[in-house]
């Protein structure tokens, strides 16, 4: 991965889903790398129309999914003990700085984390 590609959490991808032009011209010729987590959260959102679906699956299928691996849960096992933040939330920071790319977010809660490279979104 380059200097042409960022890391997305879940909320950015919902809101590019809602037709948020901000979000798809900031991710407009990037490749996008994102968790497990997020691919499971967004298949597992029950509010999206089918249309929303078929947007989803490709931009899973056009994504780098970052998987579980010994690293990751390191990672997320300091960052849980660092900080206060959720279990989804360590494993896709836990990813991103795995991966060594810029999160792309609108977790303003995720900005207290030093070690993070963060782009953080305000909608």
């Amino acid at each position: 991965m380059s200097g042409n590609s960022l890391f997305v959490d879940t909320n950015i991808l919902l809101y590019l889903i809602s037709g948020d032009e901000t979000v798809a011209e900031l991710l407009d010729g990037k490749h996008i790398a994102i968790s497990f987590v997020t691919e499971l959260e967004l298949l597992g959102y029950k509010v999206l129309a089918e249309s929303d679906l078929k947007i989803i699956q490709e931009l899973i299928n056009e994504a780098t999914i970052i998987d579980i691996n010994a690293e990751i849960k390191r990672l997320v096992i300091s960052l849980r003990k660092n900080y206060k933040i959720k279990l989804p939330d360590a494993i896709v920071v836990a990813s991103a700085l795995y991966s060594n790319l810029p999160l792309v977010t609108a977790d303003k809660q995720l900005s207290q984390i030093n070690e993070l490279t963060m782009l953080l979104y305000k909608k």
